[in-house]
This record gives structure tokens, C-alpha cells and sequence, in this order.
């Protein structure tokens, strides 16, 4: 009986997953040039109301970093119809939430309702659109504000310049190179009317999509409304980008770095990858989920738990709309090194490079990605975000249907492929991430997590 379960457990997941339903939606233009997009679900009585706009940290000067994620915080100020402090007040009393975030690419903002609010929530994403208000008073409140996530999260987290770190050695040409948080000496520096001025570029009809989804019981009246309240937003001026191409890393990139807040060494190894929109940045998520996602993976195995040569391991892929960075990071322990700790790393992604992956190790990968795909549309709010983005950033919102079976079509072939061409030992930074000299070795601490 047993051998029975087994073999049947094992015929299923060769088999693959079942998929998930697909996701209807309808997008149009309005005059102004803002794409819209709605997503009926009637499953549940709530309503996401969300602006995407095509600005985040890329979009800033050198020395004005920090600009797109300080307007995150800076559009709930206020506008001419809700006054300063009242937004959040009027969310939580109609019973709604809200939330945004910014990435280097993209600025998100949505609030969920009950569905009876959907008109609200459409009222006040076009306030904040048509009428913020960027006065000196909001400016200094959210600058303290910033202030403290950046010390929370970056200056005074265990590990929490591992990201700055590594962007500010992979990139020389591209505004990939700072954070989205910035500098908070160039948001000291920054007048009032270079905010005011960063706004009217940015924040404009047509470099946005609205999303509604969830709950949508008469889409005549949800069209209605949408035009009512950001159709006669004035289109604002094409915005002209300009491109970045980085030179190839052809050179082992070595460098160093001190971190007060730690007491063991981090070794990170980082490799500069294409965007997010190709296939070889699909195959890369396979590459980082087969070394290092959970302690079944390649390395987490090897490392941590046979050689116990580590206390963690891991890979991810720093996807973005112009490069990505593929970052692997080990923390060595006993007297073992973080050359030793590379050395196994390499050794391992030289198997991948050589060899093919097999066809179980392919199949666990595609189900995992299957269930990613249908985690990632249970909600409406995972919904709307994957469509603002798919359409902001990928330039085609049915991806939403179609990504899954990109990955599902990736190849050991592929694998091997992509790693022979991205992840050499002369493509790469490494980083000695090290406790600051005044630091003894004693008991470890977990990398700080970081948000895009």
C-alpha cells in the first residue's frame, strides 16, 4: 500500500498541477491618455481601487535621490477637498484600507473597500491625482518620517546595507546604482518647488493605469464614475526617458564592507542580469529557486545541513524593468571561510552549467511556480497589482494568463544555457560583508529583509 501512495504521490507531480482559471479583465483609454483596467470578481463583497504610476527611483537625479519613494509617503498628505491628516480617517471610517509602495521602476498606490465604496475610492485616488496639495509643512513632516524608516531599515538594521551595497558596485551608469529611499542629504536639499515640480512631471494621467477589481455589479456606473472623476484630468507632457546601458562586468568586481550592526561575516556574490521581461530573467528565478529556495535546495542541502559549513544560504534574482541582479549570500561558520563557502557555491553552479538538470527537479520547479502563479491571483488586491504592473512594465496585461506558461516551457537546456552566459566567476562583485572592527564574533544575525 505504501509503495502504492508513493508511486501515485510521484506520478502526480510529474504530472503537473492543474491550472488556475484564467483572469478575465477589460482595459480601455480614457481621452487624457489613462489606462484603465477592471477586473469583475463577485466572490467576495470588497472593491480595489489602484493607480500605478511609471515613475520610481530610476527616475531621479543623482543628487535628488529619494524623490519617487518620498512622494509615497507624500501624496497622503493631502488634497483641496480632504484635508491634511483626514485621509487614512476617512478609509478606516468607511471601513476600507490603504497602502502604497515604490520600487525603482513604478510608484503604487490602492485602497480596498466594501463594494457599496467603490465611488469613494475612485474620489479619492483622482484627488490625489488632480488636487495634492505640496506645501512646505508636508514636505517637513515627511522627511522626518523617511528619516526614521531609513534608519529602521538601512542604517541601523543587522545586514541592512546589503542591497545599497551591491547596486552601488553593479551599476556605474544606470540610476539602478542608489535605493528607493534615497539620500536624506538630497531630500534636505531639495526646494519646495523641485517637489512641486517632480509632481506635475510624473503624476499625470498618461504615465498611469487605474485598476478596479473585485466586486463590480454594475460596470456602466463603474465606467461612469471613472470618467467623471479623472477624465478631465489635463494630459500631462510626453516624458522623455533617457536609456542607460551599462558595460559588461568582464572583471571580477572585489570589494569590502563594514556593518557595525553585525557580529558574522556575510559573503554575497552578485551577478548583473537582463530585464524582467525576458526569458533568460525567467530562467534565472528557475536557476535561484533550484539553488537556494528551501532546505531541499542544492546549496541550503550541501552547505547548511551536510557540511554544515554555514548558517544560511541563499539566492535571489533582483528583478527589474531595465537590468535585474542575481545575488547569492552565505554566512560561514566554525573555521570554515567565505572562500570556502564560494568555492562550493561555484562548484555547484558549475554542475548546472555542465550537466542537465532532471527531469523530477525540473517538474518540482514548475510546480512550485504553479502554485507562485495561483497564490499570486488569489486576492483581489495580488489581482490588481499583477495587472498594474503587467501593463506598466511588461507591456502586455495578459501575462497575467501567460507568464505560467512561459516557465512552464523552460527547458534543462535553457538552464544550462542561462547559467553558462550570466553566472561566470569574471561576471561578478564580490562582497565581503564584515562585522566593523570593534565587533566580536559571537552569536549570529539574520539578514534584514528588503523590500523593491
Amino acid at each position: 500500500m505504501k509503495k502504492s501512495l508513493i508511486a501515485l504521490s510521484l506520478m502526480l507531480m510529474l504530472g503537473g498541477t492543474a491550472h488556475a482559471q484564467k483572469v478575465a479583465f477589460e482595459e480601455y483609454d480614457l481621452a487624457n491618455g489613462m489606462h484603465v483596467i477592471l477586473h469583475n470578481d463577485p466572490s467576495a463583497p470588497v472593491v480595489i481601487t489602484s493607480v500605478m504610476y511609471h515613475v520610481g527611483a530610476k527616475d531621479e537625479q543623482p543628487d535628488r535621490t529619494g524623490f519617487a519613494h518620498f512622494f509615497e509617503h507624500l501624496l497622503f498628505e493631502g488634497t483641496e477637498n480632504i484635508k491634511r491628516g483626514e485621509w487614512f480617517k476617512i478609509v478606516t471610517s468607511n471601513g476600507g484600507t490603504n497602502n502604497a509602495n515604490t520600487t525603482e521602476d513604478r510608484t503604487y498606490y490602492y485602497e480596498v473597500f466594501p463594494s457599496n465604496n467603490l465611488e469613494l475610492g475612485l474620489w479619492m485616488e483622482s484627488e490625489r491625482l488632480m488636487h495634492p496639495v505640496i506645501n512646505q509643512i508636508g514636505v517637513d513632516t515627511q522627511n522626518e518620517v523617511v528619516k526614521e524608516e531609513k534608519r529602521l531599515r538601512y542604517d541601523n538594521s543587522p545586514y541592512g546595507q546589503l542591497i545599497p551595497q551591491v547596486k552601488k558596485h553593479m551599476f556605474t551608469k544606470h540610476p539602478y546604482r542608489w535605493t528607493t529611499i534615497g539620500s536624506m542629504e538630497h531630500l534636505d536639499a531639495a526646494k519646495l518647488e523641485e517637489f512641486q515640480a517632480f509632481n506635475k512631471k510624473f503624476y499625470i494621467p498618461n504615465n498611469a493605469v487605474l485598476i478596479v477589481a473585485g466586486d463590480i455589479s454594475n460596470p456602466t456606473q463603474t465606467k461612469e464614475w471613472i470618467q467623471k472623476y479623472f477624465g478631465s484630468i489635463p494630459k500631462g507632457p510626453a516624458i522623455v526617458r533617457q536609456t542607460y546601458v551599462e558595460d559588461p562586468i568582464t572583471q571580477p568586481i572585489n570589494a569590502t564592507f563594514e556593518d557595525s550592526n553585525i557580529q558574522k561575516p556575510m559573503v554575497v556574490a552578485a551577478y548583473r542580469t537582463p530585464s524582467m521581461k525576458t526569458r533568460d530573467a525567467r530562467v534565472l528565478d528557475f536557476i535561484s529557486t533550484y539553488l537556494s529556495d528551501g532546505k531541499s535546495s542544492k546549496l541550503y542541502k550541501k552547505i547548511v545541513d551536510d557540511k554544515k559549513m554555514a548558517l544560511q544560504i541563499g539566492a535571489f534574482s533582483y528583478n527589474q524593468e531595465d537590468y535585474g541582479t542575481y545575488i547569492l549570500y552565505g554566512m560561514p561558520q566554525g573555521e570554515f571561510t567565505s572562500k570556502d563557502i564560494i568555492n562550493e557555491v561555484d562548484a555547484e553552479i558549475v554542475k548546472l552549467q555542465t550537466d542537465l538538470i532532471s527531469v523530477t527537479d525540473l517538474q518540482k520547479l514548475k510546480n512550485k511556480y504553479e502554485n507562485n502563479y495561483v497564490s499570486g491571483n488569489a486576492s483581489v488586491e495580488g489581482i490588481a497589482d499583477n495587472l498594474a504592473t503587467y501593463y506598466l512594465l511588461y507591456g502586455d496585461v495578459n501575462l497575467i494568463n501567460t507568464e505560467i506558461d512561459i516557465y512552464n516551457s523552460i527547458t534543462p537546456e535553457e538552464i544550462r544555457s542561462v547559467a553558462k552566459k550570466y553566472l561566470n566567476p569574471n561576471q561578478r562583485l564580490l562582497l565581503d560583508y564584515i562585522p566593523a572592527k570593534d565587533k566580536a564574533d559571537s552569536s549570529p544575525s539574520e539578514p534584514a529583509k528588503q523590500n523593491k
